[in-house]
């Protein structure tokens, strides 16, 4: 059934719920430290010169460390990670290295930690921050990706994880 609701905090938060998105881990490393949290607010902003954007709380214990090594790598996560979401995402009691173990990392350009086996990887220098409400939006210019292998992607759409199948 369809229904229209005026807009407050939790009626958005309902909303959005059902527009499905990539899981993502956002890592950083340089002076600030190393560091890493779970964000599916990703997007690409222009292919001419490469640019995405990511969203992150400032609240988000990550935040100090991004915005100051001023360089992060977005990790989309395949169905094999979905278990490294929660842990990124703050949901356990992992102190900030110890998200780190659950999986093998490298680097690229930037020295941002970079997922073995991710979907793809963006490795990015912020260019840009603007502040929206409880949010910073990273602007970020792509200075190298790594294509991983077409496997099972994991999208979160209604609250839950969902694997998307690659069928040719």
């Amino acid at each position: 059934m369809e229904r229209t609701v005026a807009m407050d905090k939790q009626a958005y938060r309902e909303a959005m719920a059902r527009l499905g998105a990539a899981v993502n881990v956002i890592t950083t490393d340089g002076p600030g430290g190393r560091a890493g949290f779970t964000a599916s607010a990703v997007c690409s902003v222009t292919d001419s010169p490469p640019t995405l954007l990511v969203c992150a709380n400032r609240s988000n214990d990550s935040y100090p460390a991004m915005k100051q090594n001023a360089v992060l790598c977005v990790n989309t996560l395949a169905s094999a990670h979905e278990e490294l979401s929660p842990v990124f995402a703050g949901m356990t009691d992992h102190t900030m290295e110890a998200r780190f173990d659950g999986a093998t990392w490298h680097t690229m350009v930037t020295g941002a930690p970079v997922l073995d086996g991710a979907l793809v990887a963006f490795d990015c220098r912020i260019e840009q921050i603007v502040e929206v409400g409880t949010h910073d939006v990273f602007i970020c210019a792509v200075e190298a990706a790594e294509i991983g292998t077409m496997n099972e992607g994991l999208i979160y759409y209604a609250r839950g994880y969902h694997r998307v199948i690659f069928e040719r």
